[in-house]
């Protein structure tokens, strides 16, 4: 009888001492953003930031007159620039703000027949809202009654001409395997230029690495 007095009060001593469970601090799986830097489930990328990614390594942008062809325009100098303006705990879609879409003209190159160099290109109608899910779905979307706006200047045998195409969107898909955003053959319609200018265009690209600051950025 006594034994089992003893018994009982330890186990009552114990289990006072037992730390109470706390709910997930900050920064463990359970509130992972949807963009982190360092790793998946890594440093939280702040609301304010700026992201900005080049060309991949090695590769080029294309604007293509035909979604299977080769004839047309090609860059390996480009980068992008966004502010990230909400995101959001995974699973869910991160959006930011795209306030630049450059190319270096010096890095392009034409091989459409009358054509003798490329002399800037040049988006318009800025900035664009994107989002970035956690499936790695991309979509870049003009503000309303808008497009996506890009101008390609060229030097023709009949002189300067500049071909203006406009897309309503894009998407594109985000992998953490190279931490690149791909875009594939986006369609682009004429509206205004010379006969030189091709009817339509596809536009192709990877950008990678996408960083914040110093440190690369990932998808959860």
């Amino acid at each position: 009888m006594r034994t089992r007095t003893l018994l009982t009060l330890t186990a009552a001593v114990a289990a006072l001492t037992l730390p109470a469970v706390l709910p997930a601090a900050a920064g463990t799986a359970a509130d992972t953003p949807v963009l982190t830097t360092g790793a998946a489930g890594g440093t939280p990328v702040a609301v304010g930031d700026t992201l900005v990614a080049p060309l991949a390594s090695g590769t080029s942008a294309t604007f293509h007159s035909s979604a299977d062809g080769s004839s047309g325009v090609s860059c390996t100098s480009s980068q992008f620039t966004v502010t990230v303006t909400d995101n959001p705990t995974a699973p869910g879609t991160a959006t930011e703000s795209l306030t630049a879409h450059t190319f270096d003209s010096a890095s392009c190159t034409s091989n459409v027949t009358g054509v003798l160099g490329v002399t800037g290109i040049k988006v318009a109608n800025l900035p664009y809202t994107s989002t970035v899910s956690s499936a790695g779905a991309v979509t870049v979307t003009p503000a309303s009654g808008s497009a996506v706006r890009t101008t390609v200047s060229l030097r023709t045998l009949l002189g300067s001409i500049d071909c203006v195409y406009e897309s309503p969107g894009l998407t594109g898909t985000a992998s953490n395997a190279d931490n690149s955003i791909a875009f594939a053959d986006q369609h682009f319609t004429k509206v205004s230029g010379s006969g030189l200018c091709f009817a339509d265009g596809w536009f192709t690209a990877t950008y990678a690495p996408v960083t914040d600051g110093s440190g690369t950025v990932f998808v959860n």
